[in-house]
């Protein structure tokens, strides 16, 4: 999976489609995210000890890795990623429009 934790990404399909955010948690098993802000849903929590206020939260739902795009520090617009390796030997990834560094 191409897009980590901390990424800034665009949501490219769907009903927050055009939103930018950054991933906050990324599960690569599943191909999915979690965007701040990006397909949030109402959960009915129940009161516990852990939590004692119970009541109707929002709560951010995971979108598909294929439904985002990461934007490019550089130019600021929507790219694939690609890699480059460097002399000694590291991996590091690029922008496939611009060429510049993510």
């Amino acid at each position: 999976m191409k897009i980590r934790k901390g990424d800034r990404v665009v949501v490219l399909q769907g009903k927050d489609r055009g939103k930018e955010g950054t991933v906050t948690f990324a599960f690569p098993a599943e191909d999915r995210v979690i965007v701040d802000g990006v397909n949030v849903a109402k959960k009915h929590q129940k009161p516990t000890r852990a939590i004692q206020q119970g009541g109707i939260i929002d709560k951010e739902m995971p979108v598909h890795v294929s439904s985002v795009a990461i934007l490019c520090a550089a130019c600021g617009k929507p790219t694939r990623v690609g890699y480059r390796f460097e002399g000694d030997g590291t991996k590091v990834r690029i922008c496939r429009k611009c060429g510049g560094d993510l």
